[in-house]
């Protein structure tokens, strides 16, 4: 069978493939072939008026306050292999939704801060297989997105102001094999995590699929140590007691001993696991210390026959050397690919709760 230009890597690179490049941004809406920086107005009109069409006059959009802007519309079948943006605003105020297949339920809905792993709205650098962030905003991912009838890619300001949107979103028409499943990303928060509660990453997920992993910025509102806590995935009618359970939070994101160096935490960023941001306070308006965690099941996705259900415990210490439930701010961005249709995701919280202050 004809190599059909999924799953590229560096053992494949020099094999011929009949799978065609495209490319959607400001300059090529569509994605057309040749159809490339043929605008003859835009966000740079102005800059590029001595030089005219096909000297960048559109390399950007303005999404208005309030606006649900289509930004890819592509018809199958294909892939998705790359997304880089760079958004102004506040990126908890903008909701980026994907539907495959022309299904009315979104496949991916999630923050565009909290996607590309970087929550807090500031600049933290990411390194990784499947997300990297670079200097100032660079938000790039790298989930390969098969998909066999459709793509409809959305972004929504739900901010007070118009933000302006730099993107390029790069993909392959091509066949997609039999045993592909659909990506699939889901947010969540809790502020504050009610006292005795797992937090949720994700729940009521129905078919068959591997989780790939999950992104978590965790706002701690004790002093202490927080990181405890056991994830726990609950597979394949699991009830009381999952299948896979975790022996504490810095060690499902890889690492050990409450991620400290030289008695400090220690930001640390790799291919699979990291945690690339540590916000601390500053004595003045900085309060609470806030992290940005990261984890990649890419060697080792978890893999789910027919439903599945994530939760992480929130622990710290008490006097006495007991555990202390934590009522801390966390959410989530869970990653995971799945069979259709996706089940209703819980509704996204409002402007308000999604709000960073």
């Amino acid at each position: 069978m004809a190599f059909n230009g999924l799953g590229m890597n560096m053992g494949n690179l020099s094999r011929l493939s009949s799978a065609k490049s495209r490319s959607i941004s400001a300059e090529n809406f569509n994605g057309e072939k040749g159809k490339g920086g043929m605008a003859a107005e835009g966000l740079s009109t102005a800059a590029a008026r001595e030089l005219g069409q096909g000297w960048k006059v559109s390399p950007a959009i303005v999404i208005k306050a309030g606006e649900c802007r289509e930004i890819a519309d592509i018809d199958g079948p294909g892939a998705i292999q790359q997304i880089w943006m760079t958004p102004g605003g506040h990126w908890r105020h903008q909701i980026l939704r994907i539907y495959w297949d022309n299904q009315e339920q979104p496949s991916v809905e999630c923050p565009i801060g909290d996607f590309f792993a970087c929550g807090w709205q500031k600049f933290a650098q990411v390194s990784s297989l499947a997300i990297c962030v670079n200097p100032g905003s660079g938000l790039n991912c790298y989930w390969e997105m098969p998909f066999r009838k459709h793509c409809t890619m959305t972004l929504t300001n739900i901010s007070d102001e118009d933000m302006v949107l730099f993107y390029q979103i790069n993909y392959t028409l091509t066949d997609v094999p039999d045993d592909c499943a659909y990506f699939h990303a889901q947010f969540r928060r809790e502020n504050p995590l009610p006292y005795k509660h797992d937090f949720t990453i994700i729940d009521g997920v129905k078919g068959q699929g591997q989780f790939v992993g999950v992104y978590m910025c965790w706002g701690i509102n004790n002093n202490g140590w927080w990181g405890e806590g056991e994830i726990k995935f609950f597979m394949d009618g699991d009830t009381d007691y999952p299948t896979i359970c975790g022996t504490g939070t810095e060690d499902y994101f890889c690492g050990s001993y409450c991620f400290l160096a030289d008695g400090k935490y220690a930001e640390f960023t790799t291919p699979y696991a990291g945690m690339p941001q540590v916000i601390r306070p500053d004595g003045n308006l900085q309060a609470q210390e806030r992290f940005g965690l990261y984890r990649w099941h890419i060697l080792d996705p978890v893999r789910f026959e027919a439903d599945l259900k994530v939760t992480m415990q929130a622990l710290g210490w008490r006097s006495g050397g007991r555990y202390l439930p934590l009522q801390d701010d966390i959410a989530s961005c869970a990653f995971w690919y799945q069979t259709l249709p996706t089940a209703p995701f819980p509704a996204l919280p409002d402007k308000d709760y999604l709000e960073i202050i």
